[in-house]
């Protein structure tokens, strides 16, 4: 089993250490050079603090890696990205960039997506005590090495003990008591992350109008989750404000086969609506995966229970 040590801005982790439980947190990189890609979704991710401390103090499971506006990743996680409020982030953030913080300025960061994140007390802190000073982002490690098997286990011995809670609802494993086996679980999403997902698998693009205004476009619920509707890629669909709160509305609906369905009503209640009726009858654009293509199960129930007909 693979797993990640990295890094953790003492600020990020002593805000998130004390306001939880969360369950989604944003591991953020004040620059967008440099891609992470050294975990599969569902394997362990955990926090080290600064040299001289060098111990594990937490850690997550690891959902996706992107590239994010700051505005885009506060919307989506708010105080999730370890801050209070969004000046704060901006204000650290520049301190890493080692510039003066700019009230205009959209910084691209690079987030690391974490479910079911944890927090350990201090006096289950697990000691680092391979770690080389040289390291300043974080390092691989794989349990089939001894050390790093015994280095997992330490950290899977305090997860079984009460010495961290975990969030409400648990970690979503089958088999309780065998931490060691999530790494083969996709992760829960949570709201932010949802957001982020289903944003990232439509390329950033309306999939009714093709807009790529990141600033509004939202990632719709095709059944809503105070509906029960799940935060699941294929629950979501990627809209523009505005054709989101008329899909939301029962105005507009995808059929089954994908396609645009646009009621009469607009017409008669709004006595306009030819910007949306042009598309009616055409395919929304779909995510390439076909594994995140909308459910037909989910566009049923909202084509039943939602759509004004």
């Amino acid at each position: 089993m693979r797993f990640y040590v990295a890094v953790t801005d003492a600020d990020w982790f002593n805000y998130l250490s004390t306001s939880g439980p969360h369950d989604e947190v944003n591991f953020w990189q004040p620059s967008a050079g440099r891609q992470f890609r050294s975990l599969s979704p569902g394997e362990p991710f955990l926090f080290k603090l600064h040299s001289p401390k060098n111990f594990i103090v937490g850690g997550g499971f690891f959902l996706r890696f992107t590239i994010l506006p700051e505005s885009f990743a506060w919307d989506a996680f708010g105080t999730k990205n370890g801050a209070a409020t969004e000046q704060e982030m901006r204000v650290r953030i520049a301190r890493y960039r080692k510039v003066s913080p700019s009230p205009v300025e959209d910084y691209e960061i690079g987030c690391i997506l974490l479910q079911s994140p944890f927090f350990l007390r201090e006096d289950d802190w697990v000691p680092a005590s391979d770690w080389k000073p040289n390291i300043v982002q974080g390092r691989s490690y794989d349990t089939t090495d001894g050390h790093d098997m015994w280095l997992w286990q330490q950290v899977e011995d305090r997860l079984r003990s009460d010495a961290v809670a975990l969030p409400a609802g648990g970690v979503g494993h089958e088999e309780p008591g065998r931490i060691g086996s999530l790494q083969l679980v996709w992760p829960r999403l949570g709201q932010g992350s949802f957001r982020v997902v289903v944003t990232d698998a439509y390329k950033r693009r309306c999939a009714f109008t093709n807009s790529p205004v990141l600033d509004v476009l939202d990632a719709a619920h095709i059944r809503p989750y105070t509906m029960d509707g799940p935060h699941e890629v294929k629950n979501g669909i990627l809209l523009r404000r505005d054709v989101h709160t008329l899909f939301d509305r029962g105005y507009i609906t995808v059929t089954p086969d994908h396609r645009i369905e646009v009621s009469h009503l607009i017409q008669e209640r709004f006595k306009n609506g030819h910007e949306y009726y042009s598309q009616h009858g055409n395919r929304i654009a779909l995510p390439e995966d076909p594994s995140m293509w909308p459910s037909k199960n989910f566009l049923i129930w909202h084509n039943e229970n939602v759509y004004l007909s």
